[in-house]
């Protein structure tokens, strides 16, 4: 099972979009997905660096794990409105350790707005999913793809994740389904 995980408040259209599509996609490699009850923001106020004003992403992942594990879950996805970054870079839309079995993505970034455009809904929750392939994809041992159009492609800005189909090419699928020890 993938256990999508809300973080604070998170719209629920927003994690019920999430969870069909992802739900549709691993659910035919054998693994079905269930959203637990949210964990509230300040579980991670230890995260918080206030120069920043923003979150170290490394630091939801074990929390993360452990809830996974509670839940037997085989991977778990946290999704946070907060706005995540990692040492030596400017901003994360996710964050992934396979052997934790855990990622997590921030929306903070995804939305249209944050760019100075109009409101699009359809945009941000595309964009979200994607976020949550990837993270997944690297939850199941899959690294960067060089194919621009494959969620596994390296998004350094909003503008790349917008290429991104919201699935694995070829090559990725092979591979996620080897890793998954689902039949070729």
């Amino acid at each position: 099972m993938i256990l999508l995980v809300p973080i604070g408040r998170i719209d629920g259209r927003v994690i019920e979009a999430v969870r069909e599509f992802v739900g549709s996609y691993y659910t035919s490699l054998g693994l079905p997905v269930a959203v637990s009850d949210a964990l509230p923001e300040d579980l991670f106020s230890d995260a918080y660096n206030p120069l920043r004003r923003q979150y170290l992403g490394r630091r939801f992942l074990p929390a993360l794990s452990e809830v996974g594990r509670k839940r037997r879950a085989r991977a778990v996805l946290g999704i946070t409105n907060l706005d995540l970054y990692e040492e030596g870079l400017n901003f994360i839309f996710g964050l992934a350790h396979s052997g934790l079995g855990a990622a997590v993505i921030s929306t903070f970034r995804l939305r249209p707005e944050f760019y100075g455009e109009a409101p699009d809904e359809r945009l941000f929750v595309e964009r979200t999913i994607k976020e949550a392939m990837h993270e997944l994809g690297h939850v199941f041992g899959l690294g960067h793809c060089p194919d621009e159009r494959c969620v596994m492609h390296f998004s350094n800005s909003i503008v790349d994740t917008d290429i991104k189909e919201p699935v694995y090419c070829p090559p990725c699928l092979r591979r996620l389904k080897k890793n998954l020890e689902v039949g070729l």
